[in-house]
């Protein structure tokens, strides 16, 4: 049977689809990219905002429209978010972010049994549901899910009543599942998790970077990347580790969310802007070429223009390499849902619109400053005769010739615009 997978949402939901197709492939079904042919088809869903809600709900729809008789399988954020609108669309299983490590078992029973499955738990204090890849099908790059769940409860955030509390892959299995995907020829391992920087907390035995320490002794491994992280999580040993260990990738995402000092209270984020700012530059001192981005929301309830000014002002005395925009999305069942204040769409536009032209000026300040200057670049893929490829602090360079893919180049950066750098390859 041919099966189709089709993902939202972010890097953690990218790790479990990738884990959900790797054991439909050992148990002898076949990926198939056009899910209208298929005979399974898997949804795995976001509900970070409106839009990524509205884009699953839609997705679904036609699904079931395009391929009536596939056996239709949705999980995810969506699902736990939108239990009972999602019951009417038809769907043969469903279940929310916990299963989705049983998806043979699933599929299996509904083949046996031809009856709608539909399970969720409603204890926020699950287990950490352990999950193994072995292979990524792009080699320069695996990702490892390490952590589940967040105990944040930001205004704004649906997130932590659909994934539940905090809970951590074991240290073991972690080292372990690094090691195996090594072995397979990844160079360079990406961490990813609803909160990844909380990543043993609930045990009180191990933490991130004891992780890092770890599989920093295997030989082949080059680069290890921190894909996101809350500035609560980032400590004196995170950062000295950031210092001393050259396999750590000069790259952090670090949600800032406002530079606002009230609407950051209100948000309830855990920190003020000088806290943010101190951490921030003891970064900076330990890795002077640190790629640092960012989140920020505008037109939060009840925020003024001033307060919006004074976020960009905020922005820029960070110095953020890149800073994701988003308008406020109301999330029912949030705080923020509840608050007065709520502003309209176009002030929220606009106020977007303009803290983008300013990440543009930043992007560009950041890339400029890498020309003439030699970087070492992993090359992922091969377009139009151009390579194309990162350094560790994630600049994306473009090279005007082919190389050998999953491989490391020095390269002379001659050129820069908004997205991306230019550079000639280094001749021995």
């Amino acid at each position: 049977m041919k099966f189709s997978i089709l993902t939202f949402g972010c890097k953690v939901n990218s790790y479990e689809s990738e884990f959900m197709k790797e054991q439909l492939l050992k148990n002898d079904y076949i990926y198939n990219d056009d899910y209208k042919s298929s005979d399974i088809v898997i949804v795995n869903t976001c509900s970070v905002t409106n839009t990524a809600d509205n884009k699953c709900k839609k997705m679904i729809r036609s699904v079931r429209r395009e391929n009536s008789k596939c056996i239709l399988m949705v999980c995810g954020c969506t699902a736990e978010n939108h239990r009972e609108e999602l019951n009417d669309l038809d769907i043969d299983i469903l279940i929310g972010n916990k299963e989705k490590s049983n998806v043979i078992g699933l599929i299996e029973d509904f083949k046996q049994s031809n009856e709608k499955y539909i399970k969720f738990y409603n204890d926020r204090r699950l287990p950490f549901e352990d999950m193994k890849v072995n292979e990524f099908s792009d080699l320069t790059r695996a990702y490892v899910k390490i952590q589940d769940g967040c105990n944040n409860y930001c205004a704004y955030c649906i997130i932590p009543y659909v994934r539940g509390s905090i809970r951590s892959k074991g240290f073991d299995e972690a080292v372990n599942e690094i090691k195996t995907l090594v072995d397979k020829g990844h160079k360079e391992i990406v961490f990813t998790g609803i909160n990844t920087g909380a990543y043993g907390k609930e045990t009180g035995k191990y933490d991130l970077t004891d992780l890092i320490r770890e599989i920093s002794k295997i030989d082949r491994l080059e680069r290890i990347r921190v894909s996101s992280i809350e500035i609560t999580e980032i400590d004196d040993k995170f950062i000295e580790e950031m210092r001393v260990n050259p396999k750590l990738c000069a790259h952090l995402h670090v949600s800032l969310q406002s530079g606002s000092e009230r609407i950051l209270q209100i948000m309830n984020r855990k920190y003020t802007k000088a806290e943010y700012l101190e951490k921030i530059n003891k970064l900076k001192t330990s890795r002077p070429e640190i790629n640092l981005t960012t989140d920020v929301i505008v037109g939060f309830p009840t925020e003024t223009e001033e307060e919006f000014l004074e976020c960009v002002e905020y922005c820029k005395e960070v110095g953020f390499s890149k800073i994701h925009v988003f308008p406020y999305s109301k999330r029912e069942g949030t705080k923020a849902a509840s608050m007065d204040g709520h502003l309209p769409n176009s002030i929220k536009k606009d106020r977007a619109r303009r803290l983008i032209e300013i990440d543009n000026d930043l992007q560009l300040q950041y890339n400029n400053k890498f020309i003439g200057t030699k970087v070492n670049v992993l090359i992922e893929e091969i377009v139009d005769g151009k390579s194309i490829g990162h350094t560790q602090n994630f600049l994306k360079v473009i090279v005007d010739q082919e190389l050998d893919t999953n491989t490391c180049y020095d390269v002379m950066i001659t050129a820069a615009d908004i997205e991306c750098v230019y550079g000639i390859k280094e001749e021995k």
